[in-house]
């Protein structure tokens, strides 16, 4: 018996060099990927330190509403014309003030230098170069037939990470360079006259 035996053409030599191609397309692809996935992680990063942030903006300003909710009959001696929460990270001591406006605006301004947190003996707790503002729209006018409560703005400010729109808040104006990176948060806080007639 005889076999008879087909020999087909040998692709071998047409094909050389197309697998090598094909690694370095896929190569580019891949790279270009990763470099799209590493800057989607810093995007993320950065809206995460921004939610923080504006998380720790909002603590604060719900903390000096309540403060001046709770001692309501002297709200105007809150209001002032300075910004609260100075530059220097030093911790000022409020615990010879007495109890009132003044002692609520000490520890305002320490909270707003990261007094809520320590880490490594830096207080990390807020904002970075958050300041506070406490404004009087309106004045009290306890004249009867007139009796307008005292209405109050409590402004929270920090420097943002990325440029965004510029707040229409005046408060800490120009304090972080570019009013882009100027982020603020407000409050409105009306106090009543209530035996006011």
């Amino acid at each position: 018996m005889t076999r008879l035996t087909r020999q087909l053409p040998s692709l071998r030599g047409r094909q050389g060099g197309s697998t090598l191609l094909e690694l370095l397309v896929t190569l580019v692809i891949l790279s270009f990927g990763m470099l799209g996935f590493v800057g989607l992680q810093a995007k993320s990063a950065a809206t995460d330190v921004e939610a923080y942030s504006r998380a720790q903006a909002i603590l604060l300003l719900s903390d000096m509403a309540s403060r001046i909710e709770a001692n309501r009959a002297n709200a105007a001696t809150y209001a002032s014309g300075d910004i609260i929460g100075t530059g220097d990270s030093q911790l000022a001591d409020c615990s010879g003030i007495a109890a009132g406006a003044a002692r609520d605006i000490c520890e305002w301004s320490n909270a707003m230098k990261g007094a809520a947190e320590v880490k490594a003996s830096a207080q990390v707790g807020a904002m970075y170069g958050a300041r506070g503002c406490i404004e009087t729209i309106q004045a009290a006018d306890p004249t009867p037939g007139v009796c307008t409560p005292g209405i109050y703005r409590v402004t929270v400010v920090w420097q943002g990470k990325t440029k965004t729109h510029a707040p229409a808040l005046t408060c800490g104006e120009s304090l972080f360079g570019a009013e882009e990176y100027r982020r603020a948060i407000s409050a409105r806080i009306a106090v009543g006259l209530p035996s006011c007639v």
